[in-house]
C-alpha cells in the first residue's frame, strides 16, 4: 500500500512546521499531504488506506499521488475487483498548501474521467492567492466546477490530523497562536474565490445604487 511510502507519522514539530496557518509561511517550499481513502458502498462507507505524502524528486505531492491510485483503489476503473465492477472511493487530503494552477489543472481532467471517484480537500494555506486574477484562484474554481470540495482546515481538523497521522505520543494537540482567525480568515477569502460571480454581481448592484 502506499502507505509504506511514509509510513512513519509525522513528528510533532514538522506537521506544526508545515501545517501551521501563519499570514507569512516563508521557507515552507513543500507540501505536504495527509490522506484517508474509504471504499464507499452506497450510502455507508469504511476506511480502506490512510497515510501521508511530500513533494519528491521535482513532482508535486498532488500529482504524485495520483501515481499510486491503482494501489489505493483496486477497481476504481474495474481492474482488480473480483466481478470486475468499477469501484467507488472516498478520498481526503489534508494540505499544506491549497494545489497551484497546474495540478488543479490536472486534478480537474482526471476527476472528470473517474467519476466513481469523490474528493474533499482540506488545506491549511492558500498557494499564491492573493491577486485577484492569479491562475491559482482559477484553478480552485475549476476544481470545484471538476466536484471536489474544499475547505480550510479549522480547529478540529488539526485535531484530526494530530491523532491520525502524527507520532504525538499520547500528547494533546495544542492550538498555536491565531489559529482560529487565521482560519476564519482563510476560510473567508477561500470563499470569495469560489464565489466570483456573486461577488461581483454584489459590486454590480452597489454601483447601480451609488455606493
Amino acid at each position: 500500500m502506499i502507505s509504506k511510502l511514509d509510513s512513519v507519522l509525522l513528528p510533532q514539530k514538522k506537521f506544526i512546521y508545515h501545517y501551521k496557518n501563519m499570514r507569512w509561511a516563508r521557507g515552507r517550499h513543500e507540501t505536504y499531504l495527509c490522506f484517508v481513502v474509504k471504499r464507499r458502498n452506497g450510502p455507508d462507507s469504511h476506511s480502506f488506506d490512510f497515510g501521508h505524502l511530500r513533494n519528491r524528486s521535482g513532482c508535486h505531492v498532488e500529482l504524485l499521488f495520483l501515481r499510486y491510485l491503482r494501489a489505493l483503489c483496486p477497481g476504481l476503473w474495474g481492474f482488480g475487483s473480483s466481478d470486475g465492477r468499477r469501484l467507488s472511493y472516498s478520498i481526503t487530503w489534508f494540505c499544506s498548501w491549497s494545489p497551484c494552477a497546474n495540478c488543479s489543472f490536472a486534478l480537474s481532467q482526471f476527476l472528470t474521467q473517474t467519476p466513481n471517484l469523490r474528493l474533499r480537500i482540506f488545506v491549511s494555506r492558500l498557494y499564491y492567492c492573493d491577486m485577484e486574477d492569479s491562475l491559482e484562484r482559477e484553478g480552485l474554481r475549476m476544481l470545484k466546477k471538476a466536484g471536489v470540495q474544499l475547505t480550510v482546515m479549522s480547529y478540529k481538523d488539526y485535531f484530526y490530523c494530530w491523532q491520525t497521522f502524527v507520532a504525538r505520543k499520547q500528547s494533546n494537540f495544542k492550538a498555536w497562536d491565531d489559529l482560529h482567525q487565521n482560519s476564519v480568515r482563510l476560510a473567508r477569502k477561500l470563499t470569495r474565490i469560489l464565489q466570483p460571480s456573486e461577488i461581483e454581481d454584489l459590486r454590480d448592484a452597489f454601483k447601480l445604487l451609488g455606493f
